[in-house]
């Protein structure tokens, strides 16, 4: 499906004029909230992904958005998000209902010590609908057997993304899914596409498969592990594959922040440290792709002021189809935890966390479009243009600027 925004004009009245918008969604366990609280906002707007890539829980998020219906979409991410923070319910449905307990847990500073809980729920009992812990753990398993290669039983997972995923749809529909995973025996990345096989739960399991917690996902003889070992941003992937002639719209919805402070204790060693691990360095990765970008289109400028007897030359139209390439516009948004977040974030699953990454991803989403200059440069002929979300406030870049 190509999408043209010639004629649609949001309420600031820019043009769109892309020919196609993608939806790029990074790994991170329990902070996928964020990614589908931000889909909620998108999809209340013009711009509907024909494309989503996805690596871990971004896969799954993915999944969930490609194989439904537009009205189901958001529908079907809210019972998925529901469902795994459904663990200790005497505590995370009190707060997630009861706004005087809410405010109360904040001013006593005891909502680090819950999401703490929750995280040893998590580890010890596993999440529902989506795994639980091997029984007898690892060591005892039989060598070889996937029980032997992990510490939980994902099929819990299966069941949900079966439950609530229309694979006809997702193989047949409009949009097209790509999810990344790990060969275990080559170490090679590789995405699984609509456009070259048909996706299973097996596919999403496999991008989902992050060692030691999961067991390799064997598809067509071949083990798979989670795509964010290699690299948990797939805006690479995005940038690769495209079709270098169609100018696009890329959101990229990411969950861990490379930036960050210097910790004051060991928690906060760790979690950033996971920050930067995880974060796959993707501001630096979407600077350097727009850098080259935007250079390839100062060539084109140069070319276009060579004398005529020198266009005919084979290594001046070598180099000049080498460097035309549609211009892109790409909106990042970047999860920025709560204080009372610790090094357990990316897998403490409680209701609360969940409903406030939720409405975050939603928040900031909006925060970007309705921004005065969301956009301004839409329709450009200058390469690669990237909105930044920085504390609420957007920053408009450019390599070329």
């Amino acid at each position: 499906m190509k999408i043209h925004w010639t004629s649609e004009r949001s309420e600031t009245g820019v043009n769109r004029p892309h020919d196609g918008i993608a939806l790029v969604l990074q790994g991170g366990g329990a902070l996928g909230a964020y990614q589908a609280g931000a889909f909620e906002a998108l999809s209340e707007t013009v711009f509907q992904p024909d494309w989503i890539v996805g690596v871990s829980i971004g896969a799954i998020n993915a999944a969930l958005i490609a194989g439904n219906l537009p009205q189901r979409r958001v529908e079907r991410l809210r019972e998925f998000w529901l469902k795994v923070s459904s663990g200790m319910p005497l505590v995370s449905d009190a707060l997630s209902i009861t706004p005087w307990l809410r405010s109360l847990t904040v001013a006593n500073d005891t909502r680090s010590a819950l999401n703490q809980l929750s995280a040893w729920h998590a580890t010890w009992l596993g999440i529902p609908g989506f795994y639980q812990p091997r029984l007898p753990p690892p060591p005892f398993q039989l060598a070889g057997t996937p029980a032997a290669l992990s510490l939980y039983d994902a099929e819990p997972l299966r069941k949900t993304l079966e439950e609530l995923i229309d694979f006809d749809l997702i193989n047949h529909g409009t949009i097209r899914l790509s999810l990344g995973a790990v060969n275990v025996k080559t170490g090679n990345s590789h995405y699984f596409d609509t456009t070259q096989c048909q996706i299973t739960p097996e596919h999403i399991m496999a991008s989902g498969a992050l060692p030691p917690s999961f067991a390799p996902v064997s598809i067509d003889g071949q083990a798979w592990w989670d795509g964010g070992i290699v690299s948990n941003a797939p805006l690479q992937q995005v940038l690769d594959t495209r079709d270098k002639k169609k100018s696009l719209l890329i959101f990229q919805v990411d969950l861990f922040n490379a930036r960050g402070a210097l910790p004051n204790d060991f928690d906060e060693v760790l979690k950033r440290y996971k920050d930067i691990q995880y974060s796959s360095r993707t501001r630096y990765t979407s600077n350097m792709v727009a850098e080259q970008i935007n250079l390839r289109r100062a060539v084109v400028d140069l070319l276009a002021k060579l004398p005529k007897d020198l266009l005919d030359d084979p290594e001046v139209q070598h180099l000049q189809e080498f460097a035309e390439i549609a211009p892109i516009d790409l909106v990042h948004l970047i999860y920025r935890p709560s204080p009372s977040e610790r090094e357990s974030k990316d897998y403490e699953f409680s209701r609360l966390s969940v409903l406030d990454r939720w409405e975050s991803g939603r928040r900031d989403l909006l925060d970007t479009i309705m921004h005065p200059d969301w956009l301004k440069h839409a329709g450009h002929d200058h390469g690669a243009m990237q909105y930044d979300l920085m504390r609420h406030s957007r920053m408009v870049s450019s390599a070329a600027e």
